[in-house]
């Protein structure tokens, strides 16, 4: 079975590929890629693939973008953050989709029904995929639980200044300066809330409008943000993102 990973976060191609070698699995993998722009160039140009596992948030866009550019035949299994209710269009052509974080008996189900078919896949649904993605969003999260240790606790989205990820684990910060760990990727995280508030600046951090203390412009027409709470590393809005940001900061859509 050769297959290619679109996927933006390395940790969660690490966990893909560390279960599909859980289950035994005689695959190869012939790329990865965390970009529309790469993955629509290697598509367009190589159809050796017999399944393609595609995140639906990459670091430049999401992946209905590559399949406006380029007619995929190649079975594909989608990975997303969404929820069973938004995802559904996907599964008119596409294998099935697996949500985040990745568990072993949800890989197995989907690459089992892989397995099984016989026919070529059609073409994606384009017009279906799009609709998707522009219905508007009917209410975000108010509240997020978090584990902390044998306790639960409540915490309310209005009160978080920013979510991040470090050492390869995910936190979140509320404005009162409590860190927390979560069990939610950031790709989650984008789904919950309310994207006029929160904004992901980069792989690394999604921040809310309000924890942003100062701006600074830095090298190749990025932002440097400092937030409140600080934190204490360097925060820059990536490059592919910051006109983008610019826009969102003064809340044009």
């Amino acid at each position: 079975m050769k297959i290619v990973i679109i996927e933006d976060e390395e940790s969660a191609v690490e966990r893909l590929i560390s279960l599909l070698k859980s289950l035994d699995y005689d695959f190869e993998v012939l790329e990865v890629f965390d970009s529309v722009q790469t993955s629509v160039a290697y598509l367009k140009t190589n159809k050796q693939a017999d399944l393609i596992f595609m995140d639906v948030h990459l670091a430049d866009g999401d992946s209905f973008e590559i399949i406006q550019q380029v007619e995929i035949l190649t079975p594909v299994i989608f990975i997303t953050a969404y929820d069973e209710f938004a995802i559904k269009a996907f599964k008119l052509n596409s294998i099935d989709y697996l949500l985040k974080p990745l568990k072993k008996q949800d890989l197995q189900v989907a690459v089992d029904k892989f397995k099984k078919l016989s026919k070529p896949q059609e073409k994606l649904e384009i017009a279906e995929l799009l609709k998707v993605f522009q219905t508007p969003n009917k209410g975000f999260q108010k509240r997020i639980v978090i584990k902390l240790g044998q306790a639960i606790k409540v915490v309310e989205i209005a009160d978080i200044a920013y979510f991040f990820t470090e050492d390869k684990a995910e936190y979140l910060c509320t404005f009162d300066g409590h860190k927390m760990l979560m069990d939610f990727h950031l790709d989650e995280v984008q789904g919950m809330v309310d994207p006029k508030v929160f904004y992901r600046i980069n792989r690394q951090f999604i921040v809310n409008i309000k924890s942003i203390e100062q701006m600074f412009t830095h090298s190749k027409s990025r932002v440097k943000l400092v937030l409140n709470p600080n934190y204490s590393d360097e925060i820059v809005v990536s490059a592919e993102r910051s006109p983008d940001f610019k826009q969102w900061l003064i809340g044009i859509e």
